[in-house]
């Protein structure tokens, strides 16, 4: 008799490991949770006398955008799949930013890519398959959005997501003085040396921060993200892509563009460090 109650302990404790186990792996897989709906409507988007992004109203349809930047995780699972070779794998160009350099400088590094984000030397992302995935291009973007039945979001539905009915530069309001709270930036005065303050030299696991009131997090911070169109300023430029929401390594006292207004341009075959994507769901 005894021997049946450990038998049934035993299997009851499989069973929740299994349970566990296939939540897990459908959360990956599916990722429908992960997705927060954005309601149709007429939004107010850009800022007075901004030159790539001026005042406009901008209507969009509902559409659902993930919570998070796609993770090395999701990534690896993609390149697990297609056996996808990245640019910065086959030009052998990442681009790296690291504590030392000057302010707008980079290092290239031929070993650098989405598994070594940093360089061989820096090791790889065994122990950050929750961070957000890097050293990838803007076409590296796409192609996963084509495996993961996916797309990038445009430049107005990431800016009415990351604002959530605001109409500030911040979802918050428009000082800065709330950033540190919601994303993660560079706090030093420079990037030289590392501030005591600093809470992740690097990138930072998604969702460590809290939400926007729409339930989107590091929508400021941790990874700049590719956006699938260009501002009308910029669409003579074919060899360039756009990306929003600033990254790890923007400061206060250099880049700034970790706010709702602001969209910076790459080049479509560049893979920098803090470069990433987050998806919107296809209908």
């Amino acid at each position: 008799m005894e021997i049946g109650k450990k038998a049934i302990k035993k299997l009851i404790v499989l069973c929740t490991i299994l349970v566990g186990a296939f939540f897990i792996q459908a959360r990956y897989v599916s990722l429908d949770e992960e997705f927060a709906r954005i309601p149709a409507g007429k939004y107010t988007l850009g800022e007075k006398k901004h030159r790539i992004n001026p005042l406009h109203q901008a209507t969009v349809s509902e559409f659902f955008i993930s919570k998070t930047e796609t993770t090395n995780r999701l990534f690896s699972e993609f390149v697990k799949q297609t056996n996808y070779v990245t640019d910065a794998e086959k030009f052998k160009n990442a681009l790296v930013f690291y504590p030392g350099l000057d302010e707008f400088e980079w290092s290239e590094d031929t070993t650098a890519y989405w598994r070594y984000p940093f360089g061989v030397n820096a090791g790889g992302i065994e122990n950050k398959m929750n961070h957000p995935v890097t050293c990838i291009s803007y076409r590296d973007a796409l192609e996963y959005c084509k495996w993961a039945k996916v797309r990038l979001p445009t430049l107005s539905e990431w800016e009415i997501a990351c604002r959530a009915n605001t109409k500030t530069k911040y979802f918050w309001g428009n000082t800065t003085k709330t950033i540190y709270k919601y994303g993660n930036i560079w706090r030093g005065k420079n990037h030289r040396a590392i501030d005591s303050s600093e809470d992740a030299l690097y990138t930072s696991p998604v969702g460590s921060y809290p939400p926007n009131p729409w339930g989107l997090y590091d929508m400021y911070g941790n990874v700049f993200e590719f956006c699938s169109d260009k501002p009308k300023v910029l669409q003579k430029y074919t060899e360039i892509a756009c990306a929003r929401g600033g990254s790890w390594w923007c400061s206060e006292k250099s880049c700034g563009y970790f706010n709702s207004v602001d969209i910076g341009s790459v080049n479509i075959r560049a893979s920098f460090s803090n470069h990433g994507f987050r998806v919107v769901r296809l209908n």
